[in-house]
């Protein structure tokens, strides 16, 4: 009798306890979850969310929350959850699946973990974020493992608040380690600093400053550690955002103006591992509405390597700040309508002045395939438009529909010399020249990787700045599609509307080897371009070439340009 009045009395004290502790963040930590258990492999077809208590202190879990932010799930029940121990929570159907491999809640309104990503947090009975996780399919850095059946683990459970680099996907046979220690436990500890990722604007005197990784709420609602240039200034609050804690709204004494590019500069920002930030700074700016050739079609990959994926890339030749989150990509279909009309950004994503962006269905295989110079500039579409390997349409839009710029496409542009066009970029030679010429689009270099996604294309060559109407450029090419003087530029101007032209190419001994343009009709201005291949797309020798540009309208006015050109290969 006395000793079940002792054990009584310690289990009354035990819970009176944990009712009256009060979580501090990350206290208890989620560090195992189950988002797509289909196929199984060992595993209940069911999702869970394991919580794991990495204090020294007991907690009772009644009254904590497990949420989405669409779906909440309230824990009904007393449950004591002891330090280093774990408990299951899940759909009250699914509760008696995991008896059998540890503790497991049942709750109604159990949020639905996205396959693709989600935001999962878990907060206390007071309110705060105890800890929250915003995940993805990378996480799994497992190509077969992300397709389903294998739960998300923790590797180290005393680093809670990295994300993509502490996490990876069960090693268990069964495909997840329920109910007790992850099979990735290890030490990773986090030597990683914060780094301020990039901005938004809310409106023109509210901004948001976005991290790449979840920040100490202290340290981020200090308005000395933010400075805006252009007179700006400190601003005048800082808010960190619950719960993932990487975004903080920043309050301005001072409008912003439009076609004003800004620099907000972050200081003394530390995560909660207390890695203090490196000073940087990145734009910010006010966006504005998107207007046509705004933003061009720069690049594109529609014909990639087995396995692969197609990206398109933008460039913003404008000097706005424009919202990726008002543009859209589409495709026409054989009435020529809009189809699949896709919106870039599901949240507000900034494209300044001379940026490159790119869409793609998966942003790990363009990583792995290309150098790609701004990884932070990717933007991944779970749902991408048909890119068709021979030829294809990409429509850019903005919100009101109105076409930004347009580019039917087709393999024939590639250059000539390549026998196999797998894997190899389409790029625009000059984003000042028109979307639909021919002659504006070329092979992506070999030197370059056949691609240059998020960066300056290999072939890019800016308009001659000549009063001249006709210049040739370079006087010496080579092309041998390295990246470096691949093509000869015929660059035009003229006086007005309604001229044309014929454009053919002599050998030094006056043979005619390639015609480049026949009654052609010009605009203002514009460029042809020659390859170095003669009209049967053979390679022609080395040497010097004549170009014989004659340009006349339908009146008789008739005017004749001769240049030489040197056609020359490298060894």
């Amino acid at each position: 009798m006395i000793r079940q009045l002792i054990a009584f009395t310690a289990l009354f004290v035990l819970c009176n306890s944990a009712f009256a502790q009060i979580a501090n963040r990350y206290d208890i930590i989620i560090d195992e979850i189950f988002p797509d258990p289909t196929p199984t492999v060992g595993l209940p077809d069911a999702e869970f969310i394991e919580l794991k208590n990495i204090s020294s202190t007991a907690f009772n879990l009644r009254n904590w929350q497990i949420s989405d932010g669409t779906s909440t799930a309230t824990i009904k029940k007393d449950f004591i959850l002891q330090p280093d121990s774990f408990v299951l929570i899940c759909s009250t159907s699914s509760a008696p699946l995991f008896s059998n491999f540890g503790a497991a809640i049942g709750v109604t309104s159990f949020p639905s973990l996205n396959n693709d990503g989600d935001i999962i947090y878990l907060k206390s009975p007071e309110g705060l974020a105890v800890h929250a996780i915003a995940y993805d399919k990378s996480w799994y850095q497992n190509d077969i493992k992300s397709d389903g059946g294998w739960t998300l683990e923790m590797i180290d459970t005393k680093n809670p608040c990295t994300g993509f680099g502490n996490w990876k996907a069960s090693t268990n046979p069964k495909g997840g380690t329920p109910g007790q220690k992850n099979s990735v436990d290890g030490i990773n500890k986090d030597e990683h600093a914060p780094a301020l990722l990039r901005t938004y604007t809310i409106d023109s005197t509210t901004i948001v400053a976005v991290f790449d990784k979840t920040i100490d709420s202290t340290a981020a609602s200090l308005t000395p550690n933010y400075n805006l240039d252009n007179n700006v200034g400190n601003p005048s609050s800082a808010i960190p955002q619950s719960p993932l804690f990487t975004e903080v709204i920043l309050k301005l004494s001072t409008k912003l103006r439009a076609n004003t590019i800004y620099q907000l500069t972050a200081n003394n920002i530390t995560d909660c591992g207390g890695n203090i930030i490196n000073p940087t700074s990145v734009k910010a700016g006010l966006p504005l509405q998107s207007d046509t050739n705004d933003i061009v079609i720069n690049e594109i990959l529609f014909n990639p390597k087995v396995n692969g994926y197609d990206y398109v890339e933008f460039y913003n030749r404008s000097n706005k700040v424009i919202d990726m989150k008002q543009l859209y990509v589409s495709t026409r279909d054989a009435t020529n309508a809009l189809k699949s009309i896709t919106q870039l950004s599901a949240a507000p994503l900034l494209i300044f002045p001379g940026d490159y962006y790119v869409i793609t269905q998966n942003k790990l295989w363009v990583e792995q395939n290309y150098l790609v110079k701004n990884p932070e500039n990717m933007i991944e579409l779970s749902s991408f438009l048909s890119l068709p390997d021979d030829d294809g349409i990409v429509v850019l839009l903005n919100q009101n529909q109105t076409v930004i710029d347009e580019l039917h496409y087709t393999h024939n542009w590639q250059l000539a010399l390549i026998s196999n066009e797998d894997g190899i970029a389409l790029e625009r030679i000059d984003y000042n020249k028109p979307t639909q010429n021919q002659n504006n689009w070329t092979s992506a270099a070999s030197t370059a990787g056949f691609g240059t996604p998020t960066y300056q294309n290999s072939e890019f060559m800016a308009s001659p700045q000549s009063n001249s109407e006709i210049t040739i450029s370079p006087k010496v090419f080579s092309p041998d599609n390295d990246g470096y003087e691949d093509y000869c530029f015929i660059n035009y101007q003229v006086a007005n509307a309604g001229f044309l032209a014929n454009i053919n190419i002599y050998d030094a001994a006056g043979r005619a080897v390639r015609n480049i343009a026949n009654n052609s009709t010009l605009a203002l201005n514009g460029v042809f371009k020659w390859d170095g291949l003669d009209d049967k797309q053979q390679k022609l020798p080395v040497g010097i070439y004549i170009i014989i540009t004659q340009i006349f309208d339908l009146n008789g006015k008739t005017k004749q340009f001769k240049n030489a050109v040197t056609l020359a290969r490298r060894l």
